[in-house]
């Protein structure tokens, strides 16, 4: 243990602060959601970091997903050719994003499709509803809908479409913070993919951080936006209203077909704001050479430096060194515009040139950096959802830019209590 540690538990309770802040009735806040959201992240860290078992089934679930990834690579590389082989393989080009990574997407979408229809997933996904629905308080509704966002993306809305239409607005605020506060399972092998030869053993963090945001979501977006009407499935647990396939191969085709559709939506959006946010930045270095030309000085303006900067207070926080605290805090600011995969190519390039000095950075980085908590997610997730319930698309629009703030905010939660528990040698998922 070092004194690190004990910095990313004061940073949880500074980020508990912030959000309370900036509630719109602190009086309202439930201090039973507040108690369990943090004891329900303690308890699973304690599990998997601690608890030589845990540890041990991670270990597992890690190794699976990579034999996974391993037998996504089939497809890609039958398709692709020399284009599909990562760096490390002869006669491999280097590595292409949109050949070695990207389409992993529609092989574990078509995966979790299948998984849903065989009833595992929907198992799952119900087990943690119940859970939330138990020991938190919170209503039926939205904890299967924070629990079917640890598994699925922007399609858990339609397990509880039948409740969207009266949902009040502290249960729509958990639906839109959890949504962006965690990962889809789709996009697992993509981000393992990425940061593999960085961060061994990646996968089973992965899987970890998800599942430990999505209390962290609940607990943000219930202080943020603390309940004041009476939900109308409040302490019940609701079954799941997903739509299934007809046969296997059904399902495989509709999760095929919707991770093309994800992976052209990343693609899009990875070309569209890394060019605005060059051509922004270009702007900004022109002014900055502007006024230190007017003021006989040299100014380096960059929106990277902006973001650095107003993100160093929430990395320091969860318990980051401060030697790397300037770059994972570029790599965090970066997160809200960029996307999380940029982010994460840029920890692994980081991590690869030997920039980051301690592999703490990388670790609590790793868990903060796991979630849709940016821009472009928002744009998915209030338009998805008001196209569910046209109705609500008022409430929607108004809560969105709130969840953002609240999803960022549960990953920096999720990354303290990851910091928390980080020792370098404790745990076998430490390990090297």
């Amino acid at each position: 243990m070092t004194i690190y540690n004990g910095v990313s538990a004061a940073g949880v309770l500074c980020f508990l602060g912030f959000l309370w802040l900036l509630s719109r009735h602190r009086r309202r806040v439930s201090p039973r959601v507040v108690i369990w959201g943090l004891a329900l992240q303690i308890v699973f860290a304690l599990f998997v970091f601690l608890v030589p078992f845990g540890s041990r089934l991670f270990l597992i679930l890690n190794d699976m997903t990579m034999a996974v990834i391993e037998s996504a690579f089939e497809g890609i590389r039958f398709l692709f050719g020399p284009l599909a082989l990562s760096p490390s393989k002869t006669g491999s080009p280097g590595f292409i994003l949109a050949f070695q990574a990207l389409p992993s997407i529609i092989f574990f979408a078509a995966l979790m499709e299948l998984l849903y229809y065989v009833g595992i997933m929907e198992r799952l996904i119900g087990l943690f509803a119940r859970i939330f629905v138990k020991v938190m308080g919170i209503s039926g509704a939205e904890s299967l809908c924070a629990s079917a966002q640890i598994f699925l993306g922007i399609e858990s809305n339609l397990t509880v479409r039948p409740y969207l239409k009266e949902m009040t607005s502290s249960e729509l605020m958990v639906v839109l913070t959890t949504g962006m506060a965690t990962i889809a399972s789709s996009v697992l092998g993509f981000y393992v993919i990425i940061l593999s030869g960085a961060f061994p053993k990646v996968a089973g963090h992965l899987i970890s951080a998800s599942i430990l945001s999505a209390p962290a979501a609940i607990l943000a977006a219930k202080v943020l936006f603390p309940e004041t009407a009476s939900p109308r499935t409040l302490g019940k647990v609701v079954a799941v209203e997903y739509k299934k396939a007809g046969n296997p191969i059904e399902a495989i085709i509709n999760g095929a077909m919707t991770g093309v559709r994800m992976l052209v939506g990343i693609a899009a959006l990875l070309i569209a704001f890394i060019g605005l946010v060059a051509l922004f930045d270009n702007g900004l270095q022109y002014l900055g050479k502007v006024i230190g030309s007017a003021a006989g000085t040299t100014i380096d303006l960059s929106l990277n430096q902006l973001l650095a900067y107003i993100f160093y207070p929430f990395t320091v926080a969860m318990g980051v060194p401060l030697d790397d605290a300037p770059q994972i805090a570029r790599i965090i600011g970066e997160r809200i515009i960029m996307t999380e995969v940029k982010s994460y190519q840029d920890l692994s390039a980081l991590v690869q040139a030997g920039k980051i000095l301690h592999q703490r950075s990388v670790f609590i980085a790793t868990y903060a950096l796991c979630g849709f908590a940016h821009i472009p997610s928002l744009a998915i997730f209030v338009g998805g959802t008001s196209g569910l319930v046209p109705e609500r698309t008022k409430d929607i629009a108004v809560l969105g830019l709130w969840a953002l703030l609240a999803a960022n905010v549960a990953c920096f939660i999720t990354g303290a209590v990851a910091g928390i528990f980080y020792t370098g040698t404790g745990g076998i998922l430490f390990k090297q």
